[in-house]
């Protein structure tokens, strides 16, 4: 796999080139000192992966993935001196498509990258996605309980999303009141070491209550719960979330697919489902198991998307009953719990 540095701190470069090139199978594909060097040489020589770097010169990192996405795009993993202190910047970055964000590995006196095993498990999960490798989730059974526990209400929106997912998130929740008649549970592809930063992020943005989603939590109204953990989030026989290790052979952990699965299964009332922008096909076949259950599934389009990925590959399978604009989807689902409200009052 060809990877590309984008930073202008020679001390980072080096650290960065070390460890690359410790792996055989990587290589250097070029060095960018700033922002603008990396949008013209991604526009030359387009590579695999992108180690950007978000404060620069000239052009910043956000910026520069920002217009990279937009016409050269490619997989980004934002690679800066420290993530929890540069969160805002990070999500932003990662709306406009960067995959995932870690900290700069440091070069100690004897050479060593402290942080290079992070950084390369990343690289790795990164070029299982660009292989399209994925874990079979065609054999997720959630099996449940003879007597389910029934929810004081009964209406649920369960929303995917990856790359570009804190942005999208951010304009939909805007969009939906603090009264809003469900609850809501997002599994967005997101290292658990920034999911809090996360959840406080959008939280900030919206006039919903949105934190992270812990065991047991039970599912109320006008409440986002975001999967904190980088094992499965679950609904589980009871109608509580839960998490769970399996299914291990994954590349996205938590998985949108696996939390379908559970809401397919043990969610006993109203289900819309939302797929948002994100790279690979996590998703796709959880939105399909609930599309083929009645429940109304909905996709991102292409245009509004900033990887048309996830939400491609339920197209494509023809999961999704509605693909609407970012812009559309909460107008969407209000309207929808709305006409549900009033068909039970009638």
């Amino acid at each position: 796999m060809r990877i590309a540095i984008v930073n202008d701190s020679m001390m980072a470069v080096e650290s960065l080139r070390r460890v690359i090139t410790s792996a055989p199978e990587y290589e250097i594909a070029w060095i960018a000192n700033d922002g603008a060097e990396a949008i013209w040489r991604c526009s030359a020589d387009v590579p695999d992966l992108i180690l950007m770097d978000l404060i620069m010169p000239v052009i910043d990192g956000v910026e520069a993935t920002r217009k990279i996405m937009a016409e050269t795009p490619c997989a980004i993993l934002v690679v800066t001196s420290t993530v929890a202190g540069n969160a805002p910047k990070v999500f932003r970055a990662m709306g406009y498509g960067a995959l995932d964000a870690v900290n700069t590995p440091v070069l100690g006196m004897a050479g060593d990258a402290a942080g290079k095993d992070e950084l390369l498990r990343k690289v790795a999960t990164i070029a299982k996605l660009i292989r399209q490798r994925k874990g079979d989730t065609s054999g997720f059974v959630f099996r449940s309980a003879a007597s389910r526990a029934i929810a004081s209400h009964k209406n649920l929106v369960a929303i995917g999303s990856s790359s570009g997912g804190p942005m999208a998130l951010a304009i939909l929740l805007q969009a939906l009141p603090a009264d809003f008649a469900a609850p809501i549970v997002i599994i967005q592809h997101v290292d658990e070491k920034f999911t809090a930063e996360l959840a406080l992020w959008l939280d900030r943005q919206c006039a919903l209550e949105v934190r992270l989603a812990e065991k047991g939590d039970s599912l109320e109204p006008g409440r986002v719960l975001i999967a904190g953990s980088n094992n499965h989030l679950i609904v589980n026989s009871n109608g509580r979330l839960d998490y769970i290790p399996d299914p291990v052979d994954i590349a996205y952990r938590p998985s949108v697919d696996v939390f379908y699965a559970s809401v397919a299964e043990n969610w006993p009332g109203n289900v819309v489902a939302v797929l948002l922008t994100g790279m690979g096909r996590d998703g796709a076949e959880g939105l399909l198991m609930l599309h083929n259950k009645g429940m109304l599934t909905v996709a991102q389009d292409e245009a509004s998307c900033a990887v048309y990925g996830m939400p491609k590959a339920a197209a494509q399978l023809g999961a999704a009953e509605k693909i609407l604009p970012l812009d559309d989807i909460a107008p969407a689902l209000i309207e929808y719990f709305a006409t549900k409200k009033n068909r039970q009052e009638r």
